[in-house]
């Protein structure tokens, strides 16, 4: 089995739609972000009044978040174009949440429901299983929580809430009142950010707030703490960050809801800018924001390296292919979920490309480096795995399967691959689904 375990053959597989170098012309709206999505529902579900939350992105992820979030008394009303979040009194259990295999929701809502009252049990896919989450028990236990893991440190788990976390405790009245004292843990993240974030978002319900130290490894995505940051402070809270102590300090307090718009998914877009790169022609992303945390944005840069021409439009931000990709040496280490689709362009590309930096991409919904590796040398590509980083020498491709071990960016990575490989198969295309609606039809409907 090695490293990626055994691959799943009992998925169909899917005919990825053959282009070749014929121009794209096309404007591309992107559902909305999974981090500023599922990040707004734990924030929302804290608040003193409801949410409104606009352009949400509907996919397993975050049907995942809310479903959690639902059984634990939260109401979310679905409108279509918006969601309506309302908080209840206090949270409560018992309650069953399946975090599927969802980063977002395996490490955000076990804070969170160390918050509530009564037994919550979280289980999910296998690979759930296998996915690191032990940072975040072991500092909820250090808070005060009581956790049945099996002395595993991972999942399934059962956290037996109590109401409070760290003196701390959802819905308090005297949330407002003069400090007691401040509460202070000191945790690794340096395997996935999100074992930050996940603390620093429930921060304000405790009574002292939070202070938070990370001593390990350097951080990876610091665009996803900045993006926890900034979406703290638009619900109301009091945040301060020491990044020469890598500390940052959640001071307690009431959030309030807010009517947000959340901003188009930027990594998701990497596929689509692709079809330009590839195929030539131009491609819009409508609506890309001027400003944002999302580490998606630095596409711009990367891509621009690779090729492209970049510009602003009335419309969004349109890229537009140049007569060749061109190999590029980069470190990734901030914005690793961009790998797989830089690695489909770097195999097509004119000259070799080094990936850098990606370690922690092994602990990711599947082992990153090696499932790029082993399906890249299989079509006949030469990529070299290190720890850390890919090594890409453009070679000739040809026909074969592209498996995509439950992952949703190896998929979109294939079917990029096949849009000038004739013969490329995507093994579970339906994976796309973890934070695309539906990616295959929308696909299409660019290739008309």
């Amino acid at each position: 089995m090695g490293r990626l375990g055994a691959m799943t053959s009992s998925h169909p597989h899917w005919p990825a739609p053959f282009r070749g170098r014929v121009p794209v012309t096309a404007d591309v709206t992107i559902p909305g972000s999974k981090s500023v999505t599922n990040r707004a529902l734990i924030l929302a579900a804290q608040a003193k009044s409801p949410s409104i939350l606009r352009k949400p992105l509907v996919s397993r992820d975050s049907e995942l978040m809310s479903a959690g979030l639902v059984a634990m008394g939260v109401a979310i009303e679905d409108k279509g174009a918006h969601w309506i979040v309302t908080p209840p009194a206090r949270l409560n259990g018992p309650a069953r949440i399946d975090v599927g295999n969802a980063g977002t929701v395996m490490r955000f809502l076990p804070p969170l429901a160390a918050l509530a009252h009564g037994d919550i049990t979280f289980d999910g896919d296998p690979r759930s299983y296998e996915r690191p989450i032990g940072p975040v028990i072991k500092a909820l236990e250090e808070l005060g929580a009581e956790i049945d893991h099996g002395g595993r440190y991972s999942l399934p788990m059962v956290i037996k809430a109590k109401g409070s976390l760290g003196e701390g405790s959802l819905g308090e009245a005297n949330l407002g009142e003069a400090n007691l004292g401040e509460t202070n843990l000191v945790i690794d993240a340096s395997a996935s950010s999100q074992f930050l974030s996940a603390l620093l978002l429930i921060a304000p319900s405790m009574r002292n707030g939070l202070t938070v130290t990370h001593q390990g490894a350097p951080l990876p995505s610091m665009p996803h703490i900045e993006m926890t940051v900034a979406m703290l402070r638009q619900f109301g809270a009091t945040v301060t960050v020491d990044s020469s102590a890598a500390t940052w300090r959640v001071e307690p307090g009431e959030l309030h809801g807010v009517d947000l718009t959340i901003e188009p998914d930027l990594s998701n877009a990497a596929p689509f800018i692709s079809l330009a790169m590839v195929c030539g022609g131009s491609i819009t992303i409508n609506d890309w924001p001027k400003e944002t945390t999302q580490p998606g944005d630095q596409l711009r840069e990367i891509f621009a390296t690779m090729g492209a021409t970049v510009e602003y439009t009335d419309k969004g931000v349109k890229f537009t292919g140049g007569p060749s990709i061109h190999g590029i040496d980069i470190d990734l280490h901030d914005v690793g979920e961009l790998t797989p689709s830089i690695a489909a362009l770097a195999a097509l590309a004119d000259s070799p490309s080094h990936l850098r930096g990606i370690a922690h991409l092994r602990l990711h919904e599947t082992d990153r480096l090696t499932a790029l590796t082993t399906e890249l040398n299989a079509l006949g590509g030469n990529v070299t795995e290190e720890e850390s980083a890919l090594h890409i020498t453009p070679s000739a491709l040809h026909q074969g399967i592209f498996h995509t071990y439950e992952d949703h960016r190896l998929a979109t990575a294939g079917a990029v691959l096949g849009l000038v490989i004739e013969g490329i198969e995507v093994e579970n295309i339906a994976t796309t689904r973890k934070t695309l609606t539906d990616f295959p039809g929308l696909w299409n409907s660019l290739l008309q």
